[in-house]
């Protein structure tokens, strides 16, 4: 069995097509996506319902990104949390909903969500994690939203942490204890990348179809 890791998507439906078409994934494999899945990007509805469909199918884990922090509180509370989430790429997640509220369904989808998924060997995450043994019991704050000190921490968890949530510009963060794959899929020029274990290779497109896969 196989894991492929994907990092942030951000509505990047064309990166997403081509991405999966070009990874070799099977029933018994498991797709791990690392959140971020709406706000910027060309398209988030399709986005969502084309991960929506995949789960049907395969065995997916669904990680909380940050946006979709920002989303869920919207809806909760709009008054209060209008400006944070619709200012970082709701307006545009809205307009490709077509709609002035999130329906239902995705709502119930993005609170299925997870804050991290822990294998024998590897920890993901959408952010980062706190340097202390007791990770586990980290706040949504930092499992969505970190950077430093985890970005530039030298902490032994025990395991390598996989994140996204912190643009790596041209190719992804490999370091002792954590490998970062959001390679900014939104951005002109930018990648979607999925990090496939045990092989320990990266797969990225890009929205006009353009595979890269490189071993480290």
């Amino acid at each position: 069995m196989s894991d492929f890791i994907i990092g942030d998507i951000h509505g990047s439906i064309s990166s997403l097509k081509h991405l999966l078409a070009a990874l070799t994934f099977g029933q018994k494999d498991r797709l791990i996506f690392l959140g971020d899945y709406i706000d910027r990007g060309e398209d988030s509805k399709a986005v969502l319902e084309l991960l929506m469909a995949l789960e049907r199918t395969h065995e997916c884990v669904f990680l909380r990104g940050n946006h979709e922090d920002m989303c869920l509180a919207w809806a909760e509370d709009r008054e209060h949390e209008e400006g944070i989430w619709l200012y970082n790429g709701g307006i545009k997640t809205l307009r490709d909903l077509g709609q002035h509220w999130i329906p239902a369904p995705y709502l119930r989808w993005m609170e299925r969500t997870y804050l991290f998924h822990e294998t024998p060997t590897h920890i993901y995450v959408h952010a980062g994690l706190p340097s202390r043994p007791s990770w586990d019991m980290a706040t949504s704050l930092e499992y969505c939203w970190i950077r430093e000190p985890f970005l530039s921490s030298e902490y032994d968890w025990g395991k390598t942490v996989v994140f996204g949530h912190t643009i790596q510009h041209g190719a992804p963060l490999v370091l002792a204890n954590k490998i970062g794959i959001d390679t900014g899929s939104f951005l002109p020029g930018g990648l979607l990348t999925c990090l496939v274990l045990p092989e320990n290779r990266f797969v990225s497109a890009n929205c006009r179809g353009v595979i890269r896969e490189v071993r480290p």
